[in-house]
């Protein structure tokens, strides 16, 4: 099933909830709702749900218009951060729940109903715990149950919200793939809300990033990471090494330190955000090199293959903190000791002009 939100805005009091979202979720995608806490990802998906209603705008699904449709004739399956299974009730009784509820002419048979919780609890690899009660499973097990009751009243759609934010790491990485996997065979229309963006790029087809109400970009993972939008969807995204700074003549200047670089796009004497990624600075520990930004090596942390540089900003970057990422011949070649006074020069630099707004997320 295909849903439109058009033009929603949303307000609780004086909070802004949403400001003018749109937004289109084609059949069988599943997309990632991804921002900040308070950024309105869960209000939008509440909205969709029938579980708020907007102060304006419109819900389409399938093409028609569900603003003011119910939501128990939406058939939306929803799964909540906290499973918010019935203590009470084993695991078949749990799945079975939506189907007992069905209005009594279109409720299955008895033998119908055991047929489909069983078959449900197969998909989700848990048929063996179907007399089991809530309290004797695992937190990853709970969720999955969940989803499978979600799933039994074959919902046109499925809406997630943080379904694995009550989760350990671990248990949380597994379930990524599974998701990704039940989705591949089922192919439900499926949106979930997360503030994890490592989960969002593993799982998701297309990415919504959301800031104070607002769509920041929309794209496929591959495409918000590596071609953010904005400063916001820059600084949110993975590690990042944030430059204020000022173009001059083809150079970056920070502070008193200048950073050759060309940006056709930035015009002379213009105030600027600039970013690289750790990966895309070089440490220069040549002290007869002028240019790039000075710092001093703070700790050295290696992991592995890979060796992470924390550093601080020294001259007119003082007080910020920067990070590089090496591969361990790298950092054993600079033998770089604590305290350190180097230069970071970036490979590569992303800008953006800087405008009369807090550059959200960003990384100091």
């Amino acid at each position: 099933m295909s849903i439109q939100v058009n033009n929603l805005n949303k307000r609780f009091g004086d909070f802004t909830a949403l400001k003018d979202v749109s937004l289109d979720f084609p059949a069988g995608e599943l997309v990632a709702l991804l921002g900040p806490s308070g950024c309105g990802k869960t209000t939008l998906l509440r909205i969709i749900a029938g579980l708020e209603q907007a102060d304006r705008g419109s819900v389409i699904l399938e093409g028609e218009d569900a603003s003011g449709t119910h939501v128990r004739e939406r058939q939306v399956g929803f799964v909540f951060q906290h499973y918010a299974l019935f203590k009470h009730m084993t695991v078949f009784e749990n799945v079975a729940f939506g189907l007992r509820m069905r209005p009594r002419k279109t409720r299955p048979s008895e033998a119908q109903i055991a047929k489909k919780v069983h078959d449900l609890l197969e998909l989700v690899q848990l048929d063996w715990l179907a007399d089991r009660f809530p309290s004797q499973l695992s937190g990853g097990q709970r969720q999955r149950i969940a989803l499978a009751r979600a799933l039994a009243v074959e919902p046109r759609v499925l809406l997630l919200d943080e379904p694995f934010g009550a989760l350990d790491a671990k248990v949380r990485k597994e379930l990524r793939r599974w998701l990704r996997k039940l989705h591949d065979e089922l192919h439900i229309t499926s949106i979930f809300v997360t503030h994890d963006q490592e989960e969002a790029l593993e799982v998701a087809d297309r990415v919504v990033l959301m800031d104070h109400g607002k769509v920041e970009q929309v794209g496929t993972p591959e495409e918000v990471y590596n071609q953010p939008a904005t400063p916001f969807v820059y600084g949110f995204l993975g590690s990042v090494n944030l430059f204020h700074g000022r173009v001059e003549s083809g150079n970056l200047l920070v502070g008193d330190d200048l950073v050759p670089h060309a940006h056709d796009d930035a015009q002379h004497g213009s105030e600027v955000y600039a970013f690289a990624r750790p990966h895309e600075l070089e440490i220069i520990t040549d002290s007869s090199i002028t240019t790039g930004i000075a710092a001093t090596v703070e700790r050295i942390l290696q992991f592995g293959n890979s060796t992470r540089v924390e550093l601080d900003g020294v001259n007119g970057s003082t007080g910020q903190h920067f990070e590089v990422l090496l591969s361990a011949e790298q950092a054993l070649s600079l033998n770089l000791q604590s305290g350190q006074r180097v230069r970071l020069l970036p490979s590569s630099l992303k800008i953006f002009q800087r405008e009369n707004k807090a550059d959200g997320g960003a990384a100091q």
